[in-house]
C-alpha cells in the first residue's frame, strides 16, 4: 500500500451505490488516504441535496478511518492540486465506461501531469449498479435493498414518498 499517497474518489454520489463503497473499499487497499469528493453537481440536477449526498457517503464510509469526505465545486483540478493527491480514483463497470473515462483521463493527464488516474472495478455483482438506474427504480416504485445500503434505501424512500404526496 502507497502509504503517503492521498487518493481522490470523485463523483455526484447521487446516491451512493455498493458499487461506489465498493470502490472506496478497495482504494483504501491502496492508497493510505482518500478523500471521497462530492461533487456539489452544478450540471446535473440531482434527486439529492449536496447535504444529503454528504452524509449519505460519510455514513457509507465511516468503517475506513483513512477516508474523508468533501464537498468540491468548480474544477475538480483545482480540488486535487489543493489537496496534494497524487491519485484520482474512477470507478469502470463495464466496457461502455472505459471511452469516456479514458478521454477524462488524459484530458486530466493534461491538467494535472503529476496526478495518476486509476481505474478500479467493483466485485462482478455490482458491476452493473448505476445511481441513475438507482434513481428510476426507485421512483418507479421499485426495490433497491441489493443496490444500496439501508440507510441509503431509506433516504430514497422517504425521498420517493415526498414527491408523490
Amino acid at each position: 500500500m502507497a502509504q503517503n499517497v492521498l487518493a481522490i474518489y470523485p463523483g455526484t454520489f447521487d446516491p451512493i451505490t455498493l458499487g461506489h463503497e465498493d470502490v472506496v473499499r478497495r482504494a483504501t487497499q491502496l492508497f493510505g488516504r482518500v478523500i471521497v469528493a462530492v461533487a456539489a453537481g452544478h450540471h446535473k440536477k440531482t434527486l439529492f441535496s449536496l447535504e444529503e449526498r454528504i452524509e449519505m457517503v460519510r455514513e457509507a464510509v465511516r468503517a475506513y478511518p483513512q477516508v474523508q469526505v468533501e464537498t468540491f465545486s468548480g474544477l475538480l483540478r483545482d480540488f486535487v492540486v489543493d489537496r496534494g493527491g497524487k491519485a484520482m480514483v474512477r470507478g469502470l463497470r463495464a466496457v461502455t465506461d472505459f471511452d469516456y473515462e479514458f478521454q477524462l483521463a488524459g484530458m486530466n493527464r493534461s491538467l494535472m501531469p503529476e496526478v495518476e488516474t486509476v481505474f478500479l472495478t467493483p466485485s462482478d455483482k455490482f458491476q452493473f449498479i448505476s445511481s441513475t438506474f438507482v434513481r428510476e427504480i426507485a421512483l418507479l416504485g421499485g426495490e433497491v435493498d441489493k443496490f444500496v445500503s439501508p440507510e441509503v434505501s431509506e433516504r430514497l424512500a422517504v425521498k420517493v414518498r415526498a414527491q408523490s404526496a
